[in-house]
């Protein structure tokens, strides 16, 4: 998978993450402006944890990681 195909597999498992947080809190036929800021910062946790767990899985599936995606995981 190149670089732009994993860019975009993540932004669809992000917003993926996002529909399913808000499918579970039963507000998915809500406008998003409804949301308050709380809520729209659990929807952007939903979706960098997703981020974190194919970022994890990438490194661990490849020999030779880009030391940049290994650093930004562990600057955290």
């Amino acid at each position: 998978m190149t670089d732009n195909e994993w860019q975009a597999h993540v932004t669809r498992e992000a917003a993926k993450a996002i529909g399913q947080w808000l499918e579970a809190r039963g507000r998915l036929h809500q406008p998003l402006r409804a949301l308050n800021f709380r809520e729209l910062e659990a929807m952007a946790d939903a979706a960098i944890a997703r981020f974190i767990v194919l970022a994890s899985h990438k490194i661990r599936d490849r020999s030779k990681a880009d030391p940049r995606l290994v650093d930004l995981l562990l600057a955290g």
